[in-house]
């Protein structure tokens, strides 16, 4: 695979703000500063405050200011009903509130900030067992929850790692546009919840399954990242679940 790297940007020196605590809303904006770039990202629900204005009046700020800004947006933008892979050239058209406001923000960010910012879609963030996923495949193993994984819900997870580290790449660049991080492998969650099971030791027979077109809850079905342009421009290698989370991966720690 040919890789044509995304060039550094020059000039001031990088440093890091820890992320403020949840606000009053309960959710939690995490920003990694640089002197002249600020990478935001949002997550936790359907706030419009939070996730759309507040994308919004960032991405107006750095505008003013001629801050770069790296955006992280969610595949929540899109519906799912496509048939085919989501790649960065694809206009969001979301069925969830949360993806409307991720829409409406990451759209103000790209319109005020053509020249100077970036915009990076992702999927299911999976890591060390500290995720949403994992903890919960743990919980339904363990008897301790009660549900059920959907067979039919399909996203592209990427491993925490490799997104930090590309994240970090796009910042660092001069890149702009849209960009999408995540994994090659397209699974179900209950497909992605049998395979932290067997990493970590637990009975995949103990998850139940179900249909999630069956329950009426909101959302697409299958949306699933193509991310390959923008791995042709990252030097970060954005693995796939299958790998990270075979039984030969590191344990979570």
């Amino acid at each position: 695979m040919q890789h044509h790297h995304l060039p550094r940007r020059p000039g001031a020196p990088y440093c890091c703000r820890a992320p403020p605590g949840p606000n009053h809303s309960g959710h939690t904006r995490a920003n990694v500063v640089r002197c002249d770039t600020r990478t935001s990202a949002t997550s936790g629900g359907a706030d419009w405050a939070v996730t759309a204005e507040g994308g919004i009046r960032l991405a107006r700020a750095a505008a003013d200011r001629g801050i770069r800004l790296v955006h992280v947006s969610s595949d929540a933008v899109f519906s799912g009903t496509g048939g085919d892979r989501y790649d960065e050239s694809c206009l969001p058209d979301p069925l969830t509130p949360y993806g409307a406001a991720k829409a409406a923000a990451e759209t103000a960010v790209r319109l005020l900030c053509p020249d100077t910012a970036a915009v990076a879609r992702t999927s299911l963030i999976i890591g060390n067992g500290r995720s949403e996923h994992e903890r919960l495949v743990h919980a339904l193993a363990d008897g301790t929850r009660q549900g059920a994984l959907f067979t039919d819900d399909i996203r592209c997870p990427v491993h925490v790692t490799d997104l930090a580290a590309a994240l970090w790449e796009i910042t660092r660049s001069d890149a702009v546009g849209v960009f999408h991080l995540a994994g090659p492998d397209a699974l179900s969650r209950y497909e992605l919840g049998e395979l932290i099971a067997r990493r970590d030791g637990l009975d995949p027979a103990r998850l139940a399954s179900a249909r999630r077109c069956d329950t009426g809850l909101p959302g697409g079905l299958d949306v699933r990242l193509d991310s390959r342009t923008t791995q042709q421009k990252l030097r970060t290698r954005l693995r796939g679940a299958r790998e990270f989370l075979s039984e030969n991966s590191p344990k979570p720690t």
